[in-house]
């Protein structure tokens, strides 16, 4: 169930796949809702309103920041890739949104970090938000940073923040590995409404993942905020079985829970 517990939301990243997943979901969960994206993405509908914004530009993402209760910062390069965009996207613009947070008074932020801040633990291990960062590449280097980031701005000004690791979310697992990884979008709505409507959320590592009976995360250290997920791979898994091969143990795509984040690169050699 959700509640309109906050006036006007900003949702980053609003043209990417989960952006679009959610424009609508949100839309339960505030009166109006700010998507902000770098590029353009046609006419704001009903209680909407749209902002251009390059995440490495401060004074941009100051004027999306203007005015709004809460972030859902979804905003910045999602995949593993060379270090200079990453860097101008997801470090240097992680940095300017909780610089406009700050400026603007907004406390309360929900990060859209990944599990690729530890892939490199292997798929035989179950961890926690206690477990240290294992980055699989300068994706999850930028997200590990922006956690951090977060601690310190939640430390210093009382910027509360959960810092979502999200899995696989997509409409469905595509392969074996997702069969532990992924999250629903109505899961992942779920646990966006309980980030924002628990009293305290502090400062939070959560996993984001749907409700699978094979899962390499404990996430009960997320209990306070309520979430409880409805959804699991586990109705997917005999078409998803009946259509991939039996993984080969030597490869570190399946030794590791990043999967192939941890072959990536190098990049210009």
């Amino acid at each position: 169930m959700s509640q309109k517990l906050h006036h006007k939301l900003l949702l980053t990243g609003a043209a990417g796949g989960l952006g679009q997943a959610l424009r609508e979901r949100l839309k339960a969960n505030c009166t109006v809702l700010r998507l902000s994206d770098i590029a353009p993405r046609g006419e704001a509908g009903a209680n909407e309103e749209i902002v251009l914004a390059d995440l490495a530009d401060a004074a941009a993402v100051d004027a999306a920041v203007r005015g709004v209760d809460a972030i859902v910062h979804l905003g910045g390069i999602s995949t593993e890739g060379p270090f200079e965009p990453i860097m101008q996207a997801n470090i240097l613009g992680v940095f300017n949104l909780y610089e406009a947070a700050r400026r603007h008074g907004v406390k309360r932020v929900l990060f859209a970090s990944s599990n690729h801040v530890t892939g490199f633990y292997r798929q035989g291990e179950t961890i926690n938000a206690d477990h240290p960062p294992r980055p699989d590449g300068f994706y999850g280097v930028s997200k590990a940073f922006g956690e951090d980031l977060s601690r310190f701005y939640f430390d210093r000004y009382g910027i509360e923040t959960a810092c979502l690791r999200i899995g696989s979310s997509f409409p469905e697992p595509r392969d074996r590995r997702m069969l532990a990884t992924w999250l629903s979008y109505d899961d992942l709505h779920r646990l966006i409404t309980a980030c924002l409507m628990t009293p305290v959320l502090g400062h939070s590592l959560i996993f984001g993942m749907s409700d699978n009976s094979v899962t390499w995360w404990d996430n009960s250290r997320a209990r306070h905020i309520g979430y409880a997920a409805k959804d699991t791979s586990d109705v997917f898994r005999d078409a998803v079985f009946a259509r991939t091969t039996a993984p080969n143990l030597s490869d570190p795509a399946v030794q590791f829970q990043g999967g192939v984040f941890v072959k990536a690169g190098p990049y210009g050699d």
